[in-house]
């Protein structure tokens, strides 16, 4: 008997060998369930509210509140939060999608509304890569850079610039995209302008433009500013560092005022092969790139529509037009 006792111990390493191991539990993913962002700034103004060539947002995620960019004149985003009845003094962040004055025009004024208060709202803001590089347009030698210049003032009052170069989860299921890779050529900027890169000067083609990514078990929600990147390119983008799932909503400006047809034809069909559920077009989208879009998608005038100040995209309501924008 005991010459088997080598056999048995030999044959239990071998089996103990292939064992499977125990596998360790699986994090679920980070999702957002409950999403409310309300539009602040943009030209079609409803009820009491002031419209502007610009954008602005109010995001509400899961507790967290996020100021989505800040409007064009300085006192527009302030009066229409006020008129809407929203406290940004409870807001202690800010993001700023890219450098333009029609995005960052508010900041100083919202800011200092809420110092005295609540010295902690508004106060941290997040920015991309190159928000702060120089930048000439028409007058050669001149900064033009709106982010650039007020960037002293608002750390007098004890703000602070956080700086992303890489997608990054701000909250759980929350993501800024950072600095969008231009996979397809999609010019959606007016070229008039020039950025000092650290590889030297060339056309501002806003290198810095991000977006705002939710991630949620509808899809995934993309707040735009201008989409300078491209519509396309950011969502692309989006799906390889989360996951490809459809887009239950898109909302906020994509700059597709001034596209050709065939620019609104093949962005549409890049949309179709993704699926979208949602389509709250605001500034510099347009309003005949909605209309096309909503035709294309198979959407209706419930689900792709031109926003307006105050009107909003709940998660688990879909979109409020508003009276105007109905």
């Amino acid at each position: 008997m005991n010459s088997l006792l080598p056999r048995f111990a030999l044959a239990l390493a071998a089996l103990l060998a292939v064992a499977p191991a125990r596998a360790e539990p699986v994090a679920a993913p980070a999702r957002v369930h409950a999403l409310k962002i309300t539009v602040l700034s943009t030209m079609l103004a409803d009820g009491d509210e002031l419209g502007e060539w610009g954008f602005s947002a109010l995001v509400e995620a899961d507790g967290h509140r996020i100021l989505f960019d800040t409007g064009n004149h300085p006192t527009v985003v302030l009066q229409n939060a006020r008129s809407l009845g929203l406290d940004l003094a409870t807001v202690p962040e800010v993001i700023l999608s890219h450098n333009h004055s029609d995005h960052v025009g508010g900041l100083l004024t919202l800011r200092r509304s809420v110092l005295a208060r609540t010295p902690a709202a508004l106060a941290r803001t997040h920015v991309s890569e190159g928000i702060f590089y120089r930048r000439t347009s028409f007058n050669p030698g001149i900064e033009d850079n709106p982010a650039l210049l007020l960037r002293p003032e608002y750390e007098a009052t004890g703000g602070v610039f956080v700086n992303h170069n890489r997608p990054v989860q701000l909250y759980p299921g929350i993501w800024l995209t950072g600095p969008v890779p231009r996979t397809y050529p999609e010019r959606n900027w007016s070229g008039s302008g020039r950025v000092l890169t650290p590889a030297g000067w060339r056309e501002d083609d806003v290198p810095e433009d991000q977006a705002l990514v939710f991630d949620t078990d509808r899809g995934l929600v993309v707040l735009f500013g201008c989409g300078h990147a491209g519509i396309i390119n950011t969502l692309e983008y989006a799906r390889t560092f989360l996951r490809p799932a459809r887009f239950h909503a898109i909302v906020g400006g994509v700059h597709l005022f001034a596209a050709s047809d065939a620019t609104l034809d093949w962005t549409a069909r890049k949309l179709r092969d993704f699926g979208v559920d949602n389509l709250l077009g605001a500034h510099c989208t347009g309003l005949e790139p909605v209309y096309r879009f909503r035709a294309a998608l198979g959407l209706d005038r419930a689900h792709a529509v031109v926003a307006a100040v105050g009107s909003y995209f709940e998660l688990n309501e879909g979109i409020n037009p508003r009276n105007i924008a109905r």
